[in-house]
């Protein structure tokens, strides 16, 4: 089953940005306002913990951050070969015995000119246990994972990428054919058993162009606005699996694979994404009972 309705893809983003954006945008230009301009080779240890310390505040106010254990690691190259597409992958254990539920984890990049890169949002009975995507990294910067609780507590991974003009980089697809494959959606499933028991595994894969609003266009060498994948949600049935709030710091074509135990007993997975412009589209699958996609 298969539903798809574009809007049209216009050049210009909207007048009016969503309040999480203008969110984003601000603490974008609070760590711009920290970072100035200088070249990567500028980067030091003293200088990136007044950043995160600006950042945490920003995003997490006073309240405090565990750090160490391995309730959430963050696993990401240390020199990245491709600044616009590096991948991540953020593994979550909490303690045998321990009740609690992780609600959401927000990535960010340090020094990125909009450090959220996304908030994964993550299902009540979905159970998840990875998440893996893409990230863009603008110059030499860590990158933290902060897993939220049920109980409110805070719990935070860290990582180190080497990489330097990801927002910047040229799109890899041509506007035209941005233009064409909006919005397409592929889903891989892996293998998993009848009756929602068994622990599985989607990777989701959405083109999209998710403009910068830092790149030029390879004809006119102007800036192309910004337009990025705002939200994306799986779900099966009416239970949610994974919702993404994203960022310009996600990749070009985003993707995300996941590692949960699913909700229900129903048929199809169902993929939606709304961008910045506000283009919707929706795709489902029928659920793999022994991989495949």
């Amino acid at each position: 089953m298969t539903s798809r309705a574009p809007d049209d893809f216009r050049p210009a983003a909207r007048a009016t940005a969503t309040r999480r954006s203008a969110l984003m945008m601000s603490a974008g230009l609070l760590a711009g306002s920290l970072l100035g301009v200088r070249p990567a080779a500028a980067w030091s240890a003293e200088e990136a913990d007044l950043i995160w310390s600006e950042l945490a505040t920003a995003f997490f106010g006073d309240r405090p951050i565990a750090t160490g254990g391995n309730l959430i690691t963050l696993d990401a190259p240390g020199r990245a070969q491709d600044p616009g597409s590096v991948p991540v992958t953020l593994a979550l254990r909490l303690p045998p015995g321990d009740t609690r539920r992780i609600e959401r984890i927000s990535l960010l990049v340090d020094e990125n000119p909009v450090p959220l890169a996304a908030v994964f949002h993550l299902g009540e009975k979905a159970a998840i246990d990875r998440i893996e995507t893409r990230i863009r990294v603008n110059r030499y910067s860590r990158v933290h994972a902060v897993a939220e609780l049920d109980d409110g507590s805070l719990h935070m991974a860290e990582g180190f990428v080497k990489a330097s003009g990801g927002c910047s980089a040229r799109p890899v697809e041509r506007p035209e054919v941005a233009i064409a494959h909006l919005g397409d959606m592929d889903l891989t499933q892996l293998p998993g058993a009848a009756g929602g028991s068994a622990r599985r595994e989607a990777e989701i894969r959405v083109r999209h162009p998710n403009y910068t609003g830092m790149q030029m266009h390879y004809v006119t060498l102007l800036y192309i606005n910004a337009r990025y994948v705002d939200e994306l949600t799986l779900t099966q049935g009416d239970a949610s699996i994974l919702k993404v709030v994203g960022g310009i710091s996600l990749s070009e074509d985003p993707s995300v694979r996941v590692s949960y135990r699913a909700p229900n007993d129903a048929p199809d997975l169902t993929a939606q994404m709304v961008d910045t412009d506000g283009a919707r589209f929706s795709e489902s699958w029928p659920v793999a009972l022994t991989g495949g996609s």
